[in-house]
């Protein structure tokens, strides 16, 4: 696969911005466990050492000289099914693992050694410099994966994708909360345009870090505007939204405006051309730079939605898109 190519298998459960931790590692003597879960790409820097050696941007343990193998326990930053994993050796070329194992756990507390692990995959073969894509059979719901390597070694990046859990019936009715946010098992579904940011930033949580870390179309030059289709994590009735341009100064849309379904039948890749026909929850509002805008009053009575195209006028970008509302039977 190109890493040009943008694909996207879930959320990562495994991402420090959503809590992640790196709780242990037999080994990490090279470089340190925590590294692994990273939300950035690896890099590489020529000529970077440290007391032990080269400096590598992921996990690594020292050479075995004796039986067994190296293993390291992740808590994940939110619980959810685990349907893809990704396993990053970029820039590991004589030092990768040659095999990996994940197993994984749900646990209240700090896994051990009477913790009981279910093997998530199976023994898998890696190679050097590469990002391998597994895909994960399993609907049960996990909260800490364990990383066997076999025997020592190194891995970049582990990304772990999957549907969040979320408590539904512990979220009370009269609870306001971010109906579309990723933590809450809302999802960014397709766009026509993300030239320079993922979309799937715009649901991420607290404030955006800079102007990269938000969705930005590239510069428009013919008629029309961009768009993007979000699906809230359980249907509800939205009451205010919060949309947020934080560092787009020169290159915010000068407008917006959002539009709503109800929709619990159809396959989300019907939805792009079915969304022009949506009914309109927030006529067009214009937007200024690096601020925080809410609507509230402005939105339209549509009753219970689940899915919200967004729409920019002509172009630009967004940071962060907020849907706060109550959770509602559909």
């Amino acid at each position: 696969m190109s890493n040009t190519e943008k694909v996207w298998y879930g959320v990562n459960l495994a991402s420090t911005r959503l809590g992640a931790e790196a709780l242990y590692a037999t080994d990490d003597f090279f470089a340190p466990i925590s590294r692994m879960i990273q939300d950035h790409d690896p890099v590489w820097i020529d000529d970077k050492y440290d007391d032990n050696g080269k400096w590598m941007d992921g996990w690594e343990s020292r050479r075995k000289r004796s039986e067994g193998f190296d293993y390291g326990i992740i808590k994940l930053g939110i619980s959810g099914k685990i349907k893809t994993l990704e396993i990053d050796t970029r820039f590991f070329t004589g030092n990768f693992a040659p095999a990996t194992l994940i197993e994984a756990c749900y646990s209240e507390t700090t896994p051990d050694e009477n913790t009981q692990w279910t093997e998530i995959t199976e023994n898998i073969a890696l190679s050097g410099n590469n990002q391998l894509f597994v895909d994960v059979n399993d609907d049960t719901v996990y909260n800490h994966v364990r990383v066997n390597i076999y025997p020592d070694g190194g891995i970049a990046r582990l990304r772990v994708y999957g549907e969040p859990e979320v408590r539904w019936d512990e979220v009370t009715g009269d609870k306001q909360i971010d109906l579309v946010a990723v933590e809450n098992g809302g999802r960014v579904l397709a766009c026509n345009d993300e030239h320079f940011g993922t979309m799937h930033n715009i649901i991420m949580p607290g404030k955006g870090i800079n102007m990269g870390d938000g969705w930005e179309t590239r510069r428009r030059r013919e008629p029309g505007n961009d768009w993007v289709i979000l699906a809230l994590g359980h249907p509800g009735e939205v009451e205010s939204v919060t949309i947020d341009t934080a560092f787009f100064k020169g290159n915010f849309p000068d407008g917006l405006s959002l539009q709503v379904a109800n929709i619990s039948d159809l396959p989300d890749t019907t939805l792009a051309a079915q969304s022009i026909y949506w009914k309109e929850l927030l006529p067009k509002q214009s937007l200024s730079a690096d601020a925080e805008h809410v609507f509230a009053e402005e939105l339209n009575r549509v009753g219970v939605i689940t899915h919200v195209r967004m729409n920019i006028f002509p172009d630009g970008g967004v940071s962060r898109i907020r849907l706060m509302g109550k959770p509602v039977k559909n």
